[in-house]
């Protein structure tokens, strides 16, 4: 059946866009997020053979940059009038957002069209596993994001306890040619971090071991509190990492069941003094502020940049890759390091919401229910058939194609195609498709038991805060009272701290009240509270 079912898409993606344009197609508009590889989706072949196969036509309008700041217009004041979509696809909603826009009108309750008749695919996992049910059924019992989720676990590749490949986003690397270059070896300590990092900086290396131009070389350079290409992997030599997190900038949640905001420790005061000298030293890029990740990663690939973060060493690196590798978890001035888990792994639904704009909801929740299919969500995921999924074994198990293949191939390593042919949206890949439709790729393989064997070694505290507790409509109105100047007041001023220096006594107590002014004590009440609702219901 599922060799017959690959065989048929293998035929739809080969039909005209002609023949897939027809007249009489219920035409929809989509905002979609986009990878910065990502190709634009109208040149997608899975989703137009999948606009085919449902009977509608999509106009996309996609966003790698600056998409919070669209969607956050698209969705501001009278949304009849200022929303012109269909739908919202792609875009990591939060509970709170879904609660906010679902019970305004702005998004619809999904539970009318979640049945066998308009939605057979989904309606079967549903049936299957009413966890996921009940964890996009938001407070009200209604529901306004479609499932999405990726069981990619430590559990698949046959280690004794399961953690999510995105418990810790941010990898950092090194260049070690220019370490050897230099006499040093790679770094296991803040302090030697910083002695490699200057030596980058007064050698010039960039120039000198790749003959570009004098002055091109940055030792260091990553982004501003971003998901896999942030700097908050050194935070960990200060007792933590603030990865960005979906309820509020850096909440974190200790074994003892405590949930707390890190941004009014002293350690995290500690950490942001330390590395504001080494701004003033020139030994991270200033420009970390503000560029996105194609600025990152012509900096990286074009190899001026002794030490970023990212997922993998290839996709950030290129054709330089071969003269990297990846840091430890760096002790600091004290002597020890803690990372904090990123929450992951879970099922949320703010991958794909429909508006009150969409005239034929059941037509358009029709396509999607078509990436419900396991041999449909691995090309979603990864790429076609044919082309990042090349072979069968006996079993009808597709296998990926390997990094080698793709360079000789398509001139790139495996995880940029990957990025080239991805689809983000409400993409729900169980456990038991890595042993019915496809393998887990290699370099996935890796990272996790990377993530096992070697990066959790450094983790202290296994416990996240979820990312799928369910709010009341109170608790979001509270939240919402507060939370975008509590927010805001810790970006903005962890950013000033970093980039001039700071804070001194006065300037902290003064931070420190302006937080709770800001309704901190109110949101951690708040969820505190909600995390405890979790743990009984669990």
């Amino acid at each position: 059946m599922k060799k017959f079912c690959a065989l048929l898409l293998a035929l739809a993606l080969v039909m005209s866009l002609a023949s897939f344009a027809q007249a009489d197609d219920p035409q929809f508009k989509v905002l979609s997020a986009r990878s910065a590889l990502s190709d634009d989706y109208q040149y997608k072949e899975v989703l137009n053979a999948l606009q085919e196969q449902a009977g509608v036509k999509i106009e996309w309008e996609t966003w790698s940059d600056s998409l919070g700041e669209v969607v956050g217009t698209r969705l501001s004041g009278n949304a009849t009038s200022s929303n012109p979509y269909d739908a919202f696809q792609g875009i990591g909603f939060s509970n709170y957002d879904l609660m906010r826009y679902g019970s305004s009108g702005t998004f619809i309750d999904l539970t009318p069209y979640i049945t066998p008749e308009v939605m057979p695919h989904l309606s079967a996992i549903l049936e299957k596993h009413p966890e996921i049910k009940a964890a996009i059924t938001m407070s009200d019992g209604k529901i306004y994001g479609l499932p999405a989720g990726e069981q990619m676990g430590t559990a698949g590749i046959g280690r004794e306890k399961d953690y999510s490949i995105f418990s810790i986003p941010q990898f950092s690397m090194i260049n070690k040619a220019w370490l050897d270059d230099l006499g040093l070896e790679v770094p296991t300590t803040l302090e030697e971090l910083h002695t490699a990092l200057k030596a980058f900086k007064d050698n010039d290396m960039a120039a000198k071991h790749y003959g570009l131009a004098a002055g091109s070389t940055i030792p260091m350079s990553t982004g501003f509190d971003q998901w896999c290409w942030g700097q908050n992997v050194f935070y960990a030599g200060f007792g933590f990492t603030n990865w960005p997190n979906d309820v509020c900038a850096d909440l974190v949640v200790g074994a003892d069941g405590v949930v707390n905001f890190l941004s009014d420790d002293d350690n995290y005061r500690a950490a942001l003094t330390y590395f504001h000298n080494w701004f003033a030293e020139g030994l991270m890029d200033l420009e970390m502020f503000s560029q996105d990740t194609n600025q990152l990663i012509a900096k990286c690939s074009g190899g001026r940049v002794g030490v970023t973060t990212w997922w993998e060493i290839p996709e950030i690196t290129g054709k330089y890759a071969a003269d990297y590798v990846y840091l430890p978890i760096l002790d600091g001035p004290d002597g020890t390091h803690n990372v904090n888990l990123r929450t992951g792994g879970a099922t949320n639904s703010g991958q794909l919401s429909i508006t009150n704009r969409c005239k034929d909801p059941a037509k358009l929740l029709s396509f999607y229910d078509l990436w419900y299919q396991g041999d449909i969500v691995m090309q979603l995921q990864y790429g076609p058939i044919g082309v990042y999924f090349t072979e069968q074994d006996e079993k009808g198990m597709w296998k990926s194609i390997s990094n080698d293949e793709a360079q000789a191939k398509f001139g790139k390593s495996a995880g940029e195609l990957k990025g080239q042919y991805e689809v983000a949206g409400p993409k729900l890949i169980l456990s038991e498709y890595y042993n019915e439709y496809f393998y887990m790729e290699d370099r996935a393989m890796e990272r996790l038991a990377d993530t096992y064997d070697f990066w959790f070694n450094y983790v202290n505290d296994y416990t996240f805060y979820p990312m799928d507790c369910v709010f009341t409509e109170t608790e979001l109105d509270d939240i919402d009272f507060y939370r975008a100047d509590f927010e805001r007041a810790v970006s903005e001023q962890e950013a000033l701290w970093l980039k001039n220096g700071g804070p001194t006594d006065e300037e902290w107590e003064s931070y420190k009240n302006y937080l709770n002014r800001c309704g901190m004590s109110e949101l951690l009440e708040i969820y505190q509270t909600v995390y405890d609702r979790y743990l009984a219901a669990k």
